[in-house]
């Protein structure tokens, strides 16, 4: 039973450079500099051998104790690393080469293949295409393709992100802009289909370990190279003026609207709002249930839609006709083929950020097609603005998009398996053991993913010795300040000192990212607590309990520093 507050459940939660840096040193004010969010430190590893007995980590680890004292703190397994960031030296641990279910503290990973393997500036492109004629009468004698290559903000999204996700318009905005430029060229007559090619990616739409209970949420959406409105659509449940009549409903897109079913009523108005969502076979996967009472406010609920592509191209030969473009036909989607078992023998070497990309180029059965109309093109914002929305949000289709895309440009096949590998030997090359990482997604939602506290920590160093470390960095959500750290440590010593990548699922929660001491040393930490209890509220309150205490305490004095 879901009940209609649980808008967002806790299984996972879900600006330019400069502006970010502003904002980092706005909210910084004189630690701006000691934290050093644009410098790129010498290079450091993770080392395994503890700090000698320094007070201040004797005192941080006496906090660390009184934290986990609780108990309901104490059923859960902890796993705890913290080090210098500019030496590497671990100044704490404990458990730090066991295995955890990292959550969303997967991102990391994949985030940082992406920027490393497309590069900061990578652009995903989205194109409106033909291989038909376009007549001097303004007919297409041909199928209408829109062609997608993994871009995650095929929506209303508003860039730059400076604080909270923002949208403007209907959900069809990009999609608007395609077909007002199709038409500008000259289309006024389609006749033939309208066709949703999500090629790119072999079809495949949920990873491995998915839990059932998350595919009908927007975090759980099905991942497709066309990704509209972050493959999800919203129901607005408003009562009718009677108690006993049918709800009433608003779906956006509309376009979403046959991919669920409804048994909704209005209740008493001395009554509660309760609805649940029932997962039933077929074609309407989501069957949502429940009542809201007289006179109350609309209530809006999330869900994943089921084939994004079919929705998409009902909503492009929708977007067409409301411009005025006449369609003869109907709507088709293209597929890939599922996934075969990934061989990495037929590479030749291990990919690397080397390897040219080709971001246009056409995908699937269009790309054997020589002479293709490009009518429309919608190219993203830069991937380090789309990686800044992904972790700040912690927005799990993203991270899938980026996986696949790494995937099908360094290795030839957008699958998961292939991105994967991918990723196994940039790990490699950023210095973490092999076997301290078992993914099986690029999200974290996955229940079969395992890590160390050791392998986040070294990558965390490892980035920031890149040339874009700083401005990965700044992806991060700031304690007490903005995206899911927002509420969480304000108005502590904590506040505004801790960038940091959080992750949530059920009994499990995580923590991994940079701070700066009071006694402006910096560090790179991992936190995890799993099989955590209470929906993981004690969870939450002990980790950010030891983020507090390693601000407040970690660091020597300048004086002590002289000495050394």
């Amino acid at each position: 039973m879901i009940k209609y507050a649980i808008t967002s459940p806790v299984r996972s939660h879900r600006c330019s450079v400069v502006l970010a840096l502003l904002i980092a040193f706005s909210v910084f004010g004189p630690l701006a500099e000691a934290q050093n969010l644009t410098a790129v430190p010498k290079a450091a590893s993770a080392k395994k051998k503890p700090a000698a007995k320094r007070p201040d980590v004797m005192r941080f680890r006496a906090r660390v104790d009184a934290a986990l004292a609780d108990a309901h703190a104490q059923k859960a397994f902890w796993g705890v690393l913290v080090a210098d960031r500019d030496s590497g030296e671990t100044l704490y641990e404990m458990n730090a080469d066991r295995f955890f279910t990292p959550a969303s503290n997967a991102k990391i990973f994949t985030s940082t293949l992406a920027l490393s393997m497309l590069g900061p500036d990578f652009h995903f492109h989205t194109t409106l295409e033909t291989t038909g004629q376009l007549g001097s009468d303004r007919r297409l004698a041909g199928d209408l393709v829109l062609v997608g290559r993994g871009d995650p903000d095929l929506s209303n999204r508003k860039f730059p992100y400076t604080g909270k996700v923002e949208r403007e318009g209907p959900s069809e905005a990009a999609l608007t802009e395609m077909v007002q430029s199709a038409a500008a060229k000259g289309l006024k007559e389609v006749d033939g289909d309208i066709v949703a090619d999500d090629s790119y990616f072999p079809y495949d739409p949920y990873p491995a370990g998915w839990s059932v209970g998350d595919l009908y949420f927007a975090f759980g959406a099905p991942v497709s190279a066309l990704a509209f409105n972050d493959n999800s659509f919203s129901v607005e449940v408003s009562p009718a003026d009677r108690e006993g009549d049918p709800a009433k409903l608003m779906v956006e897109p509309e376009a979403a609207a046959n991919d669920f079913g409804h048994e909704l009523s209005t209740g008493p108005s001395s009554g509660k709002p309760n609805f649940s969502v029932v997962r039933q076979p077929g074609p309407k996967f989501i069957l949502l249930r429940g009542s809201i009472p007289a006179g109350h406010a609309p209530i809006k609920l999330d869900f994943a839609m089921i084939d994004p592509a079919e929705v998409v191209a009902r909503t492009l030969k929708q977007t067409l006709e409301n411009a005025g473009v006449h369609v003869t036909g109907g709507i088709r989607v293209q597929h890939a083929a599922p996934p075969q078992p990934f061989d990495a023998l037929t590479l030749a070497s291990p990919p690397t950020a080397d390897i040219p990309l080709n971001p246009g180029g056409m995908s699937g059965e269009m790309a054997k097609i020589v002479n293709t109309l490009v009518l429309a093109e919608h190219i993203s914002p830069q991937l380090l603005e789309s990686v800044r929305v992904t972790n700040k949000v912690s927005q799990n289709l993203h991270a899938e998009l980026f996986l696949r895309t790494v995937a099908r440009e360094k290795a030839g096949v957008g699958s998961t398996d292939a991105g994967i590998w991918v990723e196994q030997n940039f790990l490699k090359t950023a210095g973490i053991a092999d076997g301290d990482v078992v993914l099986s997604d690029g999200s974290g939602l996955s229940r079969d993913d395992l890590v160390t506290p050791r392998a986040i920590v070294q990558l965390l160093l490892y980035v920031s010795q890149q040339p874009w470390g700083a401005d990965y960095i700044s992806t991060f959500p700031i304690a007490g300040v903005d995206g899911t750290l927002e509420n969480r440590m304000k108005d502590t010593a904590a506040s505004g000192r801790i960038l940091a990548k959080t992750g949530s699922l059920e009994h499990v929660r995580a923590m991994s990212g940079y701070a700066t001491s009071a006694r402006g040393e910096h560090l790179v930490f991992t936190i995890f607590g799993n099989n955590s209890t209470a929906h993981g509220h004690d969870a939450t309150a002990a980790m950010d309990a030891i983020g507090v205490a390693m601000v407040e305490t970690l660091g020597t004095s300048p004086q002590s520093k002289k000495r050394k």
